[in-house]
């Protein structure tokens, strides 16, 4: 009977001992689960930055060629209209006051 009793003894402590080590496994297998799962998230965060950037910087150099196109029709419209001045500024200022003469 005293045999009994200790084999019982012996096997409640046994699976103690199981219990503990499977929690331990347990604790174990979280603690690498959420390693994996930060480094995943920053490994992603990290590459979304850069797409970001490169993004920024693609869109960047489109405002600053669209700008460079813009202005140069800008200028482009005013040496025209300069020129038109020169050209034909006295037979402008000649209507002008031709017709404000007729008014009068």
């Amino acid at each position: 009977m005293q045999n009994m009793i200790q084999r019982i003894i012996d096997a409640d402590n046994e699976a103690k001992v199981l219990e503990a080590e499977n929690r331990r496994k347990a604790e174990a297998q979280k603690e690498e689960i959420e390693k994996q799962a930060k480094e995943m998230y920053d490994n992603y965060i990290s590459a979304a930055m850069e797409t970001v950037k490169k993004n920024d910087a693609l869109e960047e150099q489109k405002t600053e060629k669209a700008w460079q196109e813009i202005s140069a029709k800008q200028n482009s419209a005013m040496i025209k209209l300069k020129a038109d001045f020169e050209n034909n500024r006295d037979r402008w200022v000649d209507e002008i006051v031709s017709r404000v003469i007729e008014s009068a």
